[in-house]
């Protein structure tokens, strides 16, 4: 049964993505507690990207926010898969036409100099691993009305990604107070999110780990140059026109993520 299914399911969300008309949850299909279903989902349109010529970059974690867990009733974050052609540089016009009904969230990236190949990692391994962070926003969107989403609809559907930001200012984790570093978001001026690196499950580096462990037991290790979006650092916010969102993240500086016509 899920030897069909999974493809169904697939094709379902890469044609919501296509045509920018987004479907119902799939969670008529894929049972509350399924993550290794929802997985193969957005596993096979990872490989359906891949085979039309796309480049995997690295990886986002989501659902950072123990608040937004206890929402979705799961007692862990989720990761999506970052492509080249989602990727934006500070300051880079994002068409809005790309999208559906996307959000933005400030972020702290990490860039690998070194594969992260163990069993079990620890903040030494992915200190030892990091080449730098820079500040980035991420943009989000679901395929699936209205936001209607639970764990098993945002994993399948690669974690609501959609683009990323990167900042033009690589900072070493020596310099950085990850979780004490304060995040303001602005739209055109005025603030409209505010958090702290403590936000992202206490720390980002504490994300970072789960993603190296669980990248491992899918068979899919992160890589040296790999890009890690560690997660929010605040409330997100919804993009409803054109305009600009700057984040600045203390010994960051700032990104801005802006969205055209």
């Amino acid at each position: 049964m899920s030897g069909q299914l999974i493809p169904s399911l697939a094709t379902r969300l890469r044609n919501a993505e296509c045509t920018g008309q987004p479907v119902p949850p799939v969670r008529g299909d894929i049972a509350q507690d399924d993550m290794a279903l929802a997985y193969a989902v957005q596993q096979a349109n990872v490989e359906a990207r891949r085979a039309q010529g796309e480049r995997i970059v690295g990886r986002k974690i989501g659902l950072t926010s123990l608040a937004v867990q206890k929402q979705l009733s799961v007692d862990q974050p989720d990761f999506g898969a970052l492509f080249a052609n989602m990727a934006y540089g500070d300051g880079q016009p994002m068409p809005l036409s790309r999208l559906i009904q996307p959000k933005v969230e400030a972020e702290i990236a990490l860039v690998l100099k070194h594969d992260l190949t163990q069993a079990q990692h620890t903040f030494a391994d992915i200190i030892g691993a990091t080449d730098y962070a820079l500040a980035a926003i991420e943009v989000v969107d679901s395929r699936i009305q209205n936001w209607d989403i639970r764990f098993v609809d945002t994993v399948a559907d690669n974690a609501s990604s959609a683009m990323f930001v990167l900042g033009s200012r690589p900072v070493p984790l020596a310099d950085l107070d990850l979780p004490g570093a304060a995040m303001t978001l602005a739209r055109d001026g005025e603030v409209v999110s505010q958090g702290s690196g403590a936000a992202c499950l206490g720390n980002p580096l504490n994300a970072a780990v789960w993603l190296a462990d669980m990248m491992v037991k899918m068979g899919t290790p992160l890589r040296a140059g790999d890009v890690l979006m560690t997660g929010a650092l605040g409330p997100m916010v919804a993009v409803t026109a054109p305009g600009t969102f700057t984040a600045q993240i203390d010994g960051l500086g700032s990104v801005r993520a802006v969205f055209s016509e």
